[in-house]
C-alpha cells in the first residue's frame, strides 16, 4: 500500500504547526520562569498546566501499554512498547520539573486524574484500529491545545512543554496501518471516520472542562493575565484546532 505523497506531511504539519505563534513574544512570553513566577496566579496556572500534562502522559504510557495487546504482530507491539516508553520519559520530566519549582507532582496531577480518567474511560478502543486512531487524533487533538497555550508561556516553560509534545512516532504509525486497513476493506473507513468524530467531541469537551475547573488556568486562557487570550481568542484557537483535525483525518484516509 502506497501513502498519497501528502498525508504524511498533512498529518506532520497539523500537529507541529497547529499552535505555532509567529508573532514576537511579549510580556511573559518575553520573560524567563524567574521572573514570571513572581505572578502568583501565574505560577498557580503553570502548577495546573504541568501537573495535567504530567497526568496525560502518564495515562498515554498506561493506554499505550494496554493497546500493545491488542497488536496484532510482534513487530507492532513492539512499536507500541517503544512509543510507551517515550511517554513514560516525558512524564518523568514533567514530574521533576515541577518538583524543581517546588510543587509536588501527585498533588498538581490529582485535580486532572478523574476528567483524564472519565475521557478515556468514555473512548475505550474496541479493536486495534480505533486504538491507533485514538492515540493519532485524541491525542494529537491534546497536544495542539497545549501548543496554543505554550505560545503565551514564560521561556523556560514553553520549552519544556514543546519539548514534551514531540511526536513518539504515533503518527506515521498509525497513518500507514490504518490507510493499509482501509485500502484492504473500504468498509473499516466509515466506522473509524464516526469514531474519529466522537473522539473529536470528547476531546474538545475535556479539554473545556479542564480549563472551567480550574480558576488559575481559565484566567490565563481569557485574558485575566498579562498576555493572555481573550474569549474571541479562544474561540480562534478552537477553530484552529478543528482545522488541524480535518487535516489529520485527510492523512488517515478519512473523512471529517
Amino acid at each position: 500500500m502506497e501513502t498519497p505523497d501528502n498525508a504524511n506531511d498533512a498529518g506532520t504539519e497539523a500537529a507541529a504547526h497547529a499552535g505555532e505563534n509567529t508573532v514576537e513574544p511579549t510580556g511573559i512570553a518575553a520573560q524567563d520562569w524567574a521572573t514570571a513566577s513572581a505572578e502568583p496566579q501565574y505560577r498557580a496556572a503553570v502548577v495546573d498546566l504541568l501537573g495535567a500534562l504530567a497526568y496525560g502522559e502518564l495515562a498515554a504510557f498506561e493506554r499505550l501499554a494496554d493497546d500493545a495487546k491488542l497488536a496484532p504482530s510482534l513487530a507492532d507491539k513492539a512499536e507500541l512498547a517503544k512509543m510507551a516508553s517515550a511517554e513514560f520519559h516525558h512524564f518523568e520530566r514533567l514530574r521533576d520539573r515541577l518538583a524543581e519549582i517546588d510543587a509536588e507532582p501527585t498533588a498538581a496531577m490529582e485535580p486532572f486524574a478523574k476528567a483524564l480518567d472519565d475521557f478515556h474511560h468514555q473512548t475505550a478502543p474496541s479493536d486495534w484500529l480505533e486504538g491507533l486512531v485514538k492515540a493519532y487524533v485524541g491525542d494529537s487533538i491534546a497536544s495542539d491545545f497545549y501548543r496554543e497555550v505554550a505560545a503565551r508561556l514564560d521561556s523556560d516553560t514553553r520549552g519544556l512543554v514543546l519539548a514534551v509534545l514531540d511526536d513518539t512516532g504515533h503518527g506515521n504509525f498509525a497513518v500507514e496501518k490504518v490507510r493499509a486497513a482501509i485500502e484492504a476493506d473500504p468498509r473499516v473507513g466509515g466506522r473509524l471516520a464516526l469514531w474519529a468524530r466522537r473522539l473529536m467531541g470528547e476531546a474538545l469537551s475535556q479539554a473545556q472542562r479542564v480549563v472551567a475547573e480550574r480558576d488559575a488556568l481559565s484566567t490565563m486562557l481569557v485574558g485575566g493575565m498579562a498576555d493572555g487570550f481573550d474569549l474571541a481568542a479562544v474561540g480562534e484557537m478552537f477553530t484552529r484546532i478543528t482545522k488541524a483535525h480535518t487535516k489529520r483525518m485527510a492523512a488517515l484516509g478519512l473523512a471529517a
